[in-house]
This record gives C-alpha cells, structure tokens and sequence, in this order.
C-alpha cells in the first residue's frame, strides 16, 4: 500500500464513512467508554485506519489500560501516526491522527506501560482489526 497522502472532500468522506466514523474521524469525535468494539478485544492482527487502510497499530502492543478505549504503547511503524496539540474542552493533550489521512483516532498520554511510557488511546470506530495470517495451510 502507498504511504501518499489521501486528501478527500468533506462530502466524499462522508460517502465513504458511516456517520459514527465521521463524527470521530473527520470532526475529532469521541466514542463513549466502554462502548466501542475494541475496547476489550483479544485479538491478534493489525489495526488498521477505517478512513484510508493504513496499518496502525499492532495487537501485540494492545493492553488494557482501564479507560474503555483500546490503547496502545506504540505505532506499527515509525511514520504511521502523527500529533497535534490539542486544547479543546480545556484540557491539554495530544491528538493522535493517522498519518496518511488526517483522520482522528485519539490521543495519547505518557502514562503507558513499558517499554515506550505511552498510552496511545484510540476510538474504535476509527480502526479495522485486521487477523494476522497465520501462515498455515
């Protein structure tokens, strides 16, 4: 897959995206703790972002963070995510956003577990858990 920017208009992002995902990902939503599809999963595979089918995060640096969001303590790869300053809702935080598409998907803390002390914090509905191939068969 190409790492090239995708750029879409508002109404092409609101065909190709359902209107939870576009509220997340297009105008920085939030799902509700504990509601999203992944806040629990178990899963092995590959998060990819719902808007443009970047690879994200990986499974294995899941973990259960209590909050009801899936979190992270890393991207899949260098390059993958990137963050802005964010000071809605009077809060300071980082926006996570997906580097190839600009879609929302969270935010992140430095509060995570070893061995990066991140906790990349991510609505499900911005994501797509793809299973890893096992290789057999």
């Amino acid at each position: 897959m190409s790492d090239e920017k995708v750029r879409k208009s508002e109404e092409e992002w609101r065909q190709k995206l359902t209107p939870e995902q576009f509220q997340v990902c297009r105008l920085k939503g939030t799902e509700p703790a504990f509601t999203g599809r992944y806040w629990d999963a178990k899963q092995d595979g590959v998060y990819r972002c719902v808007a443009c089918n970047a690879e994200l995060f990986d499974a294995e640096s899941k973990f259960d963070s209590g909050t009801g969001w899936p979190s992270f303590t890393r991207a899949v790869a260098e390059g993958r995510v990137r963050t802005e300053r964010d000071t809605s809702h009077g809060m300071i935080r980082d926006e996570v956003l997906c580097a190839r598409c600009d879609s929302h998907l969270g935010h992140v803390f430095p509060d995570g577990p070893p061995p990066t002390g991140m906790r990349y914090c991510i609505n499900s509905v911005s994501l797509e858990l793809v299973p890893r191939e096992t290789g057999e068969g």
